[in-house]
């Protein structure tokens, strides 16, 4: 660790690749929060692996038709989007089963991204990176990319709190107090899909769904108000990026696996710390009855 914060301060490489973990980490935790609270885990896995199609889709306009100006992350955040307003707007006006429509998007957007890579000329691991994340190869342009997604949800997630809190945890009282809950359900989506963009340059697409979620099960342990989940959260991953990327760097390995090794291993830790806890609380309280 000693080791890779001296070289953090002669490696421009490095010192993206903790801005992008650090900003990432910040949007994660706002929208993870409320991705919990709703119970919506399964449509931001959709979203997430739909994202490839967007992905191939920009890298194969990049290289045959000499789009140099359009990042693959372009692509993805157009195919998120797609994919979050499809899937709630066939769960609102269809009323069709959201499993069905997020199977449908996230075979359509895998197949199609697999498409493109074997029809884009030239070697294709800078796009297949995204599957598994390779957050060492973050560019200023995509850094910037990930400020400016994060500025957005941060800035939405904070400005629209309450109704999405209440559409989070009630539909019914949030109809009540005049909340438009189709349109808030939307933009709650449209949030999730641009914090799946930001994770995708962090972990990889295969891998976001964990750290969107793990860290915000943490947090609920000891925490009693959505904010403060939001808080702790983008706490925690914010540290589990800094040292995942220390002990990657030390290790020569992958950085996404390790980060995600590593919110894994304090998840079932603190499950199992605070279930304990639990347990011997009981044990005390039947004792002190007796």
């Amino acid at each position: 660790m000693i080791d890779f914060l001296h070289a953090v301060g002669n490696h421009a490489f490095l010192q993206y690749a903790l801005a992008a973990g650090l900003l990432a980490s910040v949007a994660c935790g706002v929208v993870g929060a409320y991705v919990a609270a709703r119970r919506i885990t399964y449509i931001a896995g959709g979203i997430a692996h739909s994202v490839l199609g967007g992905l191939g889709a920009a890298r194969y306009l990049q290289v045959t038709q000499g789009w140099e100006w359009l990042h693959p992350l372009y692509g993805a955040v157009v195919a998120a989007l797609l994919a979050a307003l499809v899937i709630g707007m066939v769960s609102i006006r269809w009323r069709e089963s959201e499993d069905t429509a997020i199977s449908a998007i996230w075979a359509i957007g895998m197949a199609a991204g697999v498409l493109f890579i074997a029809r884009t000329p030239g070697y294709a691991e800078n796009l297949m990176s995204y599957l598994f994340g390779n957050i060492l190869m973050v560019t200023p342009t995509s850094l910037w990319l990930i400020a400016a997604l994060d500025l957005l949800v941060v800035g939405l997630g904070l400005l629209f709190y309450k109704q999405l809190l209440a559409i989070s945890f009630d539909e019914e009282f949030a109809r009540m107090r005049g909340i438009n809950v189709e349109a808030f359900y939307l933009l709650l989506l449209c949030m999730t899909a641009l914090t799946v963009v930001l994770l995708v340059t962090v972990v990889g697409l295969v891998l976001v769904i964990a750290l969107l979620t793990l860290p915000v099960a943490i947090a609920g342990r000891f925490s009693r108000s959505l904010w403060q989940v939001m808080g702790i959260s983008a706490l925690i991953i914010a540290a589990l990026t800094v040292v995942g990327l220390g002990v990657s760097y030390d290790a020569d390995l992958p950085a996404g696996a390790t980060i995600i090794i590593l919110t894994g291993g304090l998840y079932l830790a603190v499950i199992g710390a605070t279930s304990l806890s639990a347990k011997l609380r009981r044990s005390h309280a039947d004792v002190d009855q007796a």
